[in-house]
């Protein structure tokens, strides 16, 4: 049986709707290997669609954002998840950044009118607004990725394939959105030790319901994503030349002109404005102050903004970058498919950033990118100050070792990095799928919810979900995965995922159509099989007799769809108790009860109400001999049993026939039997 969920990704920049899928654990665990036991359910990414604008933009228009906004979300997700599947869909909507800076009583005016909208317009499980409806911390957010990760790059479920050295096997996570930036990794032995008040317990369940618990420290700095990075270098320009109409920046490319938002500008301005310079090296120098390395530090050690960070072990810690990490290093300098090195990026970046702007307009190859004109300049005007800010966020800020420069280790830079392999010796590799999978926080939070519906293996079972770092039992501040144990004899049975399938296949709108086509097929295929008469009646027979010798209980109804397709109108005599009334003795097609009452006597077999024996069948279709023949060659019943004849059926009186009459017209002695 099939499970789904749904995540609204509520960013500074947009929303990002994501629906999941993965099998009820029963059924996952019914035929796993060994290993496959000790691992988390597996989850696979359904579909991913962004919207614009963010949902801090109707913070004054709250009233809107339901139709305006959520409504597309809502369409696309109910597209996706099976009809008879939403009811028992959750549906999360959580907001970072953006949502983070807006003043309290906006934030409540949105989440409660998105609570409400989503209830009243879709029949996913929201029993709670103040859990599935909220704004996460930045690191709810890093520790979420930081599942998402490890879970994708297979950190998890096979630690021996990613032995780091000193007993160590998971991945960090970093993240850069708009307007933070969160840090997310589990820290060598001797920084636990000296640090566990300030890590945070993840818990989750494998598939045999086996506890898998781990220790992470996590954290953000609000207002480092890059969007919220460059509105302060900005700031910092105002300051610097107070009494200029021009402000020279060194993180454009020279003789572009645009306001201080960013947006160009080909004639006068009676604002000040951004003249670019393009000299990439001042503009390194001129981000590097917005880190706030110099503030001081009341918990060392600390990396950025005076927040405490355990020291990061980088033999270790290899980190992997998403979001800004990704897009900056792998869309105007960098190829797609192309492994990331720190000596070529730069070198990408010098060469493009100290260019002329007129003639990076006329000779782009963001052509080839599948974005509008406008967003694709845009794009190329952030992207000089997007790539210092990311270069002093890791070499700087974070500490990532200069692979390439400075005499550090050289990477296996021309690899082709187009499929991400499930493991890397970096100290630090952007990422933004694995193996087809998007990395996103949003899988962390699926993949909680997912390991909740497996029932522990104990009875003193922990819940799944993370906390505090304590000792032992449940922390106060515990947040729980959302999910409850599904009993283990519920969606087990392999019918439950065929059903799910064909389901997904006639019910999802947005997909293909194929499925539709091939039902129609299959349809004109009997058609032609069953197209002549002797031909029907061979094969119907053949299927009754071997359901009836098999035990089965016959329903002449399951073959409705048959009759009406293919013209069989045929009826059967329905076994009545010999005692009956002869008024009991109808026509018509009903269910058989030969479950339920099962002759041994040979006697009991023999045809009383009309004569006929019923054959005998040994499970070899040669064994399978006709009853003797009621008709003519015409092919039409003959009635010859008279209504004495059949009133001697009332002899042996508490007795149950056990025979069907063969086919045959409709006698005027009887009356059509009526369906209930």
């Amino acid at each position: 049986m099939a499970q789904y969920g749904v995540i609204l990704d509520a960013g500074s920049s947009g929303t990002r709707l994501y629906v999941y899928k993965w099998k009820n654990h029963a059924a996952a665990a019914k035929d796993a290997s060994t290993t496959e036991l000790k691992s988390l359910p597996e989850i696979k990414l359904e579909k991913s669609k962004k919207i614009h604008p963010g949902v801090s933009s109707f913070a004054d228009s709250v009233t809107q954002i339901g139709s305006d906004h959520l409504q597309e979300l809502i369409d696309i997700a109910l597209d996706e998840v099976p009809h008879h599947k939403v009811p028992e869909t959750p549906i999360y909507l959580m907001a970072t950044a953006g949502m983070r800076l807006l003043p309290d009583y906006q934030q409540n005016a949105l989440l409660t009118t998105m609570c409400t909208y989503l209830r009243a317009n879709s029949k996913f499980i929201l029993p709670d607004c103040d859990s599935h409806i909220q704004v996460i911390s930045g690191e709810t957010e890093g520790l979420y990725g930081w599942i998402a990760a490890n879970y994708l790059l297979g950190g998890f479920d096979t630690p021996k394939d990613h032995d780091h050295g000193k007993d160590h096997h998971t991945y960090g996570f970093l993240d850069m959105g708009g307007a933070s930036a969160q840090i997310a990794f589990a820290p060598n032995s001797t920084e636990s030790a000296k640090h566990s008040n300030d890590l945070k317990m993840v818990r989750m369940r494998n598939l045999d319901g086996s506890p898998a618990e781990y220790k992470v420290f996590t954290s953000t700095w609000l207002g480092f994503g890059a969007n919220k990075a460059r509105d302060r270098f900005v700031e910092s320009l105002v300051v610097a030349y107070p009494d200029e109409q021009e402000l020279p920046d060194p993180c454009m490319p020279k003789g572009l002109r645009t306001t201080l938002t960013g947006e160009p500008i080909d004639g006068e301005s009676k604002d000040p404005i951004l003249i670019g310079t393009g000299v990439f090296d001042e503009c390194l120098r001129k981000t590097y102050p917005l880190l706030g390395k110099e503030l001081p530090c009341e918990d060392q050690p600390c990396l950025i903004n005076g927040q405490h960070v355990p020291a990061i072990d980088f033999d270790i810690n290899h980190f992997v970058g998403v979001s800004e990490y990704w897009h900056t290093t792998h869309g105007i300098f960098g190829g797609k498919h192309k492994a990331y090195d720190l000596a070529t990026y730069q070198n990408n970046v010098m060469e493009f950033c100290t260019r002329e702007w007129e003639d990076i307009e006329d000779d782009m190859d963001l052509e080839k990118r599948k974005k509008s004109p406008d967003e694709k300049a845009q794009e190329a005007r952030q992207a000089c100050f997007k790539a210092s800010w990311l270069i002093n966020m890791l070499y700087d800020g974070i500490g990532i070792p200069r692979v390439g420069l400075e005499g550090g280790a050289m990477s296996n830079s021309t690899k082709d990095d187009s499929d991400h392999e499930k493991g890397f010796a970096d100290s630090f590799r952007p990422m933004d799928k694995i193996e087809g999978v998007e990395l996103s926080w949003t899988l962390g939070k699926m993949v909680l919810y997912a390991a909740g519906q497996v029932p522990p293996s104990s009875d003193d079972g922990l819940p799944v979900g993370f906390g505090s770092n304590v000792e032992s039992g449940k922390p106060e501040d515990f947040e729980l995965a959302g999910s409850t144990p599904i009993p283990a004899n519920l969606g087990s049975h392999d019918d439950d995922d065929d059903d799910d399938d064909w389901d997904d296949l006639l019910e999802k709108p947005s997909g293909s159509t194929s499925g539709v086509f091939a039902f129609i097929f299959i349809l004109l295929v009997l058609a032609f099989v069953l197209r002549k008469p002797e031909r029907r009646r061979k094969l119907f027979g053949l299927a009754r007799r071997r359901h009836r010798s098999s035990g089965g209980r016959k329903s002449s109804r399951g073959f409705s769809l048959a009759n009406k397709l293919f013209g069989r109108n045929t009826a059967t005599y329905e076994r009545v108790m010999e005692e009956g009334d002869l008024s009991d003795f109808e026509l018509g097609d009903v269910d058989s009860d030969e479950d339920e009452h099962s002759d041994s006597s040979e006697a009991s077999r023999q045809g009383r109400a009309s004569g006929l024996a019923t054959p005998k069948f040994n499970g070899r279709v040669d064994e399978l001999r006709p009853p003797p023949s009621a008709m003519d060659r015409s092919g039409l019943v003959v009635r010859t049993e008279s209504r004495e004849r059949l009133s001697l059926s009332t002899i042996n009186a508490g007795r149950r026939s056990r025979n069907v009459s063969p086919i045959r017209s409709k006698s005027p002695f009887m009356t059509p039997l009526r369906e209930d």
